[in-house]
């Protein structure tokens, strides 16, 4: 027996360091997959394609300096194809396939709708990185871009301010600007202003010719514009063509940012308005970094909007919530996150405990000659996220 014992022991040592060289191995090699949920073909993927490479930046800053609590960030990409029933298949297999710990994605406020059940039902997290129509707050979704009081409400406020009462509503054919209009239509009643023409129209749209005579019949002060992807590019063109321009009725946009000035031009652009919570040109240390990382990534002619910042936080955010609940768990992370502040490159955001969106800054901007958005206006402090406009009573109804 003791002889066989000895035996034992000194298989046993002379196994332990090859035991304890293969663990450590194997450990260093661990890693955590998250879900990249966009469209990158249709007509959404002038949007969003610039999305996922932020994601990816993101995610490889991270795995240089370490990864999350140890572990190396996989990516795994599944393409929308600008499709909400293409958004919630690939969901699915994300969660239930892919085995992924979290998910980055989606931009319009369908493909973010068809999904919400399937996060729900596999209590999975999503992280959506658009401003969008608010009256909404899932448990299984971060909210990281704007609230309609973020965005849409002082938009309108500061238009009928400093420009006219006289509005012309324009969006493409979906959830986010019908509701944003509906918004927008109780606001007016209580700022004495008209909604002088209101229209829809298909994702694809690119004859906005018997719009455009409307609008010139209607003589608004300002156009409403909630037109999404590459309908844009054909209504700035076909607005200049037809004499329209920023000095005579400026446009006021909530979906257009940086990333889309080289497709729409900005001799189409220059002079019109957009209200976001970050511009490329926001004079921040981190935010510099960011820019000049990013350019460094995926060229110097690359812009950098507002969705583009919000999803590279992203990644960020869930980061920093792993790492301060010590688990990939899907509660002990969501339970992290709450409250949790992050210094991002549009300034300081935190994530609001009650309804999981951020506090940000709000900013109005000109885009300008020279291909940039500038600053007219923001506010002095971030502002809290009230999706339900709860604040406000003349939303009462909504």
């Amino acid at each position: 027996m003791k002889k066989s014992h000895s035996k034992n022991i000194l298989i046993l040592t002379t196994l332990l360091p090859f035991l304890f060289a293969t663990g450590c191995q194997k450990n260093t090699h661990k890693t955590v997959k998250v879900g990249l949920l966009h469209s990158l073909t249709g007509a959404m993927a002038i949007s969003e394609v610039p999305l996922r490479d932020a994601e990816l930046l993101a995610i490889e800053e991270i795995n240089e300096k370490g990864g999350v609590l140890g572990r190396k960030i996989v990516p795994v990409e599944k393409d929308g194809k600008s499709n909400p029933t293409k958004f919630a298949e690939n969901a699915r297999k994300l969660i239930t396939e892919d085995k992924v710990a979290t998910v980055f994605g989606c931009w319009t406020s369908n493909s973010r709708k068809a999904v919400k059940p399937i996060f729900e039902e596999y209590y999975n997290l999503l992280w959506y990185p658009l401003q969008y129509e608010g009256m909404e707050a899932s448990p299984n979704i971060m909210y990281i871009g704007a609230s309609p009081n973020q965005q849409i409400v002082p938009a309108i406020e500061w238009c009928t301010a400093n420009i006219g009462k006289k509005l012309y509503l324009i969006g493409s054919d979906y959830l986010y600007p019908r509701n944003a209009h509906k918004i927008i239509k109780k606001q007016m009643a209580v700022c004495n202003g008209t909604i002088v023409g209101e229209d829809y129209v298909p994702m694809n749209q690119t004859d906005f010719s018997s719009i455009i005579k409307d609008i010139k019949a209607a003589k608004p002060d300002i156009i409403i514009n909630t037109l999404n992807g590459n309908s844009n590019i054909s209504f700035f063109k076909q607005l200049k063509n037809a004499g329209i321009s920023s000095a005579n009725t400026p446009v006021m946009s909530f979906s257009i940012s940086e990333s889309d000035i080289p497709y729409i031009g900005i001799d189409n652009l220059s002079g019109h308005y957009t209200s976001w919570n970050y511009y490329e040109t926001v004079d921040t240390f981190r935010n510099k970094e960011f820019v000049y990382n990013y350019k460094e990534k995926y060229g110097q002619d690359k812009n950098i909007g507002d969705p583009v910042e919000a999803a590279y936080i992203s990644v960020y955010l869930w980061a920093t919530a792993c790492e301060k609940a010590g688990t990939f768990e899907i509660e002990p992370v969501r339970i992290a996150a709450k409250g949790l502040s992050y210094d991002a490159p549009e300034g300081l955001v935190t994530i609001e405990g009650s309804n999981q969106h951020l506090n940000k800054t709000i900013r109005i901007g000109t885009f300008s000659n020279e291909g940039k958005i500038i600053e007219v206006w923001s506010t002095p402090s971030t502002v809290r996220p009230d999706p339900y406009l709860s604040t406000y009573s003349w939303a009462k109804g909504l």
